[in-house]
């Protein structure tokens, strides 16, 4: 009887205490006010400026190329959105420079084996596009790698130098495309896809490429290649095209081969590439700048974009999303050795 009674006072101070809770949570309701509303998606900020060297009223912008050349959107935390993908931050940056009076000169800070070939594409329209606008010397400094997409986008300005242990070159497209049908044999699974055409599929990693469909690949790879060919001739007038498709064939260079051969204009580091825009600006002193998020600690000239430089180029750690999209073939302008 004891241990009954006993039991009936629990449930009611338990019932009492719930019924306690939602009263007040009703009265806190009716009393207009409102919850803090917290946004799980990165909330990416405006460009801020930092001065990493030097003094005046006159800029010269350093802007980060590193890494993978692609229009894949960064991912922050659980798979969220971070910052915008490398083609949409370099179009801000020099958009925010253009507008800027005082920036006087840009240099390409270049550390990538490449990418894709439209994103590196339209990188290269950006800046070519950029220079018209405001008449701004271009100065390209390549880093450890400036290779494929890496040395097309390079080619834009209007002077190259790379460092002394820069690799460079590898002037040629590839493309991404795997075949698991030998695999899917062994465990008994068989492609049955319907199609309307005969080279509707054509690529798919579920069966072999077939001869016919590897020539028209060949076909769209060539005309990209003679693409590449076409923007380095515009802009390195000192080479004839004999000379460079006898450079093009797909090989990487040190940067005293490629200063030989004509592919870039002078070895030297990046404070000599600051140097080089002075003067190509008509400049004695100018403030070293570099666009940012706020947040990110920059004080130096080699300071990073972010934590995803170069040092994180490893395709083996490369969502495969990024270059086999669902099985798709993906082009080129990348080293990948």
């Amino acid at each position: 009887m004891l241990l009954i009674l006993v039991t009936k006072n629990m449930k009611d101070k338990y019932f009492l205490t719930i019924s306690t809770c939602i009263f007040a949570l009703c009265l806190f309701l009716a009393s207009g006010c409102s919850f803090i509303s917290v946004s799980l998606v990165p909330y990416v900020a405006p460009l801020k400026e930092t001065t990493v060297m030097g003094k005046g009223k006159e800029k010269i912008l350093i802007i980060d190329i590193s890494g993978i050349i692609s229009e894949e959107e960064k991912r922050g935390i659980a798979g969220l959105s971070g910052e915008p993908d490398m083609v949409a931050r370099i179009k801000e940056e020099l958009k925010t420079a253009a507008k800027d009076k005082q920036v006087k000169a840009v240099i390409l800070r270049i550390n990538s084996p490449g990418g894709a070939v439209t994103a590196s594409d339209m990188i290269y329209h950006e800046i070519e596009q950029f220079k018209k606008k405001t008449n701004n010397k271009v100065i390209a400094c390549i880093m450890d790698l400036g290779a494929s997409g890496g040395y097309y986008v390079a080619v834009s300005a209007d002077k190259i130098i790379a460092h002394p242990t820069t690799v460079t070159g590898s002037i040629g497209v590839i493309m991404l495309n795997l075949s698991v049908e030998g695999l899917l044999q062994k465990i008994g699974v068989k492609d049955t896809s319907i199609k309307t055409g005969e080279h509707k599929d054509m690529g798919s990693p579920l069966k072999t490429m077939t001869e016919e469909e590897r020539k028209i690949f060949q076909g769209i790879l060539d005309n990209m290649y003679e693409r590449f060919l076409s923007v380095i001739a515009e802009n390195r007038k000192n080479l004839t095209l004999e000379k460079l498709r006898s450079l093009a064939d797909g090989r990487i260079y040190t940067a005293q081969q490629a200063l030989e051969n004509g592919l870039i204009d002078q070895i030297g580091y990046l404070d000599e590439a600051i140097a080089l825009a002075k003067e190509e600006a008509g400049l004695t002193t100018a403030r070293v700048i570099i666009y940012h998020r706020p947040g990110a600690y920059k004080n130096n000239i080699y300071s990073q974009l972010s934590s995803s430089g170069f040092g994180t180029i490893n395709l083996l750690n490369i969502d495969l999303k990024t270059f086999v999209r669902s099985g798709t073939p993906s082009f080129m302008y990348l080293w990948a050795p």
